[in-house]
């Protein structure tokens, strides 16, 4: 190992990005470096400012042009560049958007193969609607207007749809000025079929821009769709223009209308939307109650109409986000003090969310799709544990305190967009290693925590929200002292989850498998994994350790589902566009690449599994999703059965790793639980001077179970 000193912040040769990955949602498991360097901060932005150019160029146009022509070669049944377009429409309709982004690769490699301009400006603008759909707005407008470069047979087909998704992207941002000057060149180039859609989402633009009176103008000209989704789109906009033209009342009665509504297999999600817009018009109308009692409605059937994604809505210029039911029902719910009630709905929130990323591809088990009610929730708590669940809203954060025995909500007076810079300012503190760090961590622990007046000694199981799930609140400070200092600490994506993950497993057996240096290629090698595995196998007299060719993917399913504790050393590389595809290179098989893939996780039956600690590398493994779950590999691992991660959120020092992680195992070897031990860990590497910086201790959460002890098996 490299010792480093508070000045050498570690990098590490497996896990090759720090800020970029956070925009992702990294979760980094066990992360240990394999050597360290002390960098001016001008060679650091500038490694930082190349790394993040290199990871935003994964789905370039020569990336997608490479990957269309290895796809194709692999097709046992080859289709023409036309036909590969069509598919590409179909799967982003379908919501599965990595799959459609491989089959317009696979139209843009022949495109260039056969040169042949209509066919690459077909498939620019399939890829630009797909990572529209995806939320890949700046390279969906890349795609767009290289889409516009290229000669088209026929040019309506090509630049109504390209000018289309550029108005979309802008809407996206909240720029709607230029989102209503893209529309307008969009429907002047638009086919007859197509112009009713670029309509719809031009009056949307005009309803936020402020332009009500031509929003009734061009709504007046949009004929009445015949489908039926369609249609309860278009309704939905003229109740939102009577609520811009400031007639709630008749909002309020056309939403009404809208709940009774036959739309369709998708009549239930209609339908919750017709209630969400009721509560908007009641609040309009000042009726808090009346407006909390229409968001009840609306919350009644969410569950069952979240998991598919629905592309009308894009393509009239909706956006619809169904979080933005939760934050109203949060919002509206601590307005007129019902405050367990609130509590609940942001629960149901974040619990149920892995719906929305699954989209029905995988099995969900009962409890992955159960939420614990504040009654079982205080019920299950120990006497001094206590649940600190944040919820963020546009223009404030709640937060809850829940114990056994009662629930207090605080209203901290900061908004989203301010706390996502607020988290951002600490943590580059602390990636940089920077003095301010120690400031920054007063700052936030007064603003945070502060007012939840906490009691020292009690264990906090923290369950994150939007830019919170980056902060490590083990490094907050309260009164002059670290977090860790005065409280055991562990994270949960959400109670219902955390409750269930306790009681999956409340003891594991000390029996550790483990995957280092997979072998893949040369550029692939990681000899600081291998070491990294072969340290923690002595700590296990018990174990099972699988390196270099050894370490595969068949073996990994032959091995994982009944291994209690599960170590990965190795890279991972995330896929923005859709989580599921996210992967861990494992070691090649038969002469090819045989990578892990997220979704192959859901898949797996891993009750036999009770903590994994995955030290991948190279790329992020997650991203906060709207729905606020961490989506990729985390969330796949613990609906499969897996109910605890050891979890870090940047690359540290082996030395740090060598000391947290060997105080870790050596506590709940002596009977502690996880979260004591992680604790003890922390504290270990805090009370060594030159470690002392949260740099080096901060980084590892513990997430999930955090009563884990090993012992004799459940």
């Amino acid at each position: 190992m490299v010792r480093s000193s508070r000045l050498d912040w570690a990098r590490t040769t497996r896990w090759k990005i720090a800020a970029s990955a956070l925009a992702t949602g990294l979760l980094l498991f066990n992360v240990s470096g394999a050597w360290a360097q002390t960098q001016a901060p001008d060679a650091e932005a500038a490694a930082r400012k190349q790394e993040d150019a290199r990871l935003a160029d994964g789905d370039t146009l020569l990336a997608l042009t490479s990957d269309g022509a290895v796809l194709y070669g692999q097709d046992s049944v080859k289709l023409s560049g036309y036909q590969y377009c069509s598919q590409a429409v179909a799967l982003a309709e379908a919501g599965e958007f990595r799959q459609s982004v491989r089959a317009a690769s696979k139209a843009l490699h022949l495109a260039n193969a056969t040169r042949d301009p209509n066919l690459l400006a077909m498939a620019h603008r399939d890829l630009a609607i797909v990572y529209s759909y995806s939320g890949q707005l700046q390279k969906a407008e890349d795609f767009a207007r290289e889409a516009l470069r290229h000669p088209a047979r026929d040019p309506k087909l090509v630049a109504g749809p390209a000018y289309k998704v550029i108005g979309d992207v802008q809407a996206r941002k909240g720029d709607y000025t230029a989102a209503v000057a893209s529309y307008d060149t969009a429907l002047a180039a638009a086919s007859p079929r197509y112009a009713p859609l670029v309509q719809s989402s031009l009056v949307n633009a005009l309803i936020e821009s402020g332009d009500v009176q031509r929003a009734r103008t061009t709504l007046s000209n949009i004929a009445p769709p015949k489908d039926a989704s369609l249609a309860a789109q278009l309704d939905r906009t003229r109740a939102r223009l009577l609520l811009a033209e400031k007639k709630p009342a008749e909002a309020r009665d056309l939403y009404r209308e809208l709940t009774t509504r036959k739309a369709g297999i998708d009549s239930g999600y209609y339908r919750l939307w017709a209630w969400d817009g009721v509560a908007r018009s009641e609040l309009a109308l000042g009726q808090k109650q009346a407006a909390a009692d229409a968001i009840g409605q609306a919350l009644v059937s969410i569950d069952v109409v979240r998991a598919k994604f629905r592309s009308e809505e894009f393509k009239m210029g909706l956006f619809s986000d169904l979080q933005s039911v939760f934050e109203r029902g949060v919002d509206l719910y601590s307005e007129v003090g019902q405050t367990g009630r609130a509590f609940e709905v942001s629960e149901h929130s974040r619990s149920r969310a892995l719906l929305d990323a699954v989209r029905g591809r995988a099995r969900i088990g009962d409890d992955a799709a159960t939420t614990v009610d504040l009654a079982t929730l205080q019920r299950t708590l120990a006497p001094d544990e206590r649940v600190v669940q944040f919820h963020s809203l546009p223009e404030r954060l709640v937060v809850w305190v829940v114990s056994p025995s009662g629930i207090q909500s605080t209203s901290i007076a900061v908004g989203r967009d301010d706390l996502t810079e607020l988290v951002e300012t600490f943590r580059n503190s602390v990636v940089r290693g920077r003095r301010a760090a120690i400031a920054n961590a007063d700052k936030l622990g007064a603003a945070l925590l502060g007012p939840l007046k906490l009691s020292a000694g009690e264990r906090l199981v923290i369950v994150p929200h939007g830019p919170l799930h980056y902060l490590p609140f083990q490094a907050l400070r309260l009164d002059g002292r670290y977090v860790i200092e005065t409280h055991p600490v562990s994270v949960a994506p959400s109670m219902s989850i955390a409750v269930q993950l306790a009681r999956r497993s409340p003891r594991v057996e000390a029996s550790l498998t483990a995957f280092g240096n997979p072998r893949i290629e040369d550029k692939y090698e990681l000899p600081g994994a291998e070491a990294e595995v072969k340290q923690l196998a002595r700590l296990f007299p018990r174990n099972q350790v699988f390196m270099g060719a050894a370490a595969t993917k068949t073996q990994f399913r032959d091995v994982v589902s009944q291994a209690p504790l599960v170590h990965v050393a190795a890279h991972a590389e995330a896929d923005e566009v859709d989580p599921l595809y996210s992967r861990i290179l494992l070691a090649n098989e038969g002469g090819k690449h045989n990578f892990l893939e997220a979704h192959e996780i859901l898949d797996m039956p891993l009750q036999g599994n009770s903590l994994v600690a995955l030290s991948a590398c190279e790329s992020g493994l997650g991203r906060i999703a709207k729905g606020d779950e961490v989506l990729g590999f985390t969330r796949s691992f613990l609906s499969a059965g897996t109910s605890t991660l050891i979890a870090s959120l940047w690359p540290v020092s082996d030395d740090a790793t060598a000391v947290l992680m060997g105080t870790f195992y050596s506590e709940l070897a002596k009977g502690r639980d996880a979260q004591q031990a992680m604790q003890a860990g922390q504290l270990a590497v805090l009370k060594n001077p030159a470690m002392a910086h949260p740099f080096y201790w901060a980084p590892f959460n513990l997430i999930g179970n955090w009563r884990l002890k090993l012992g004799a098996a459940a």
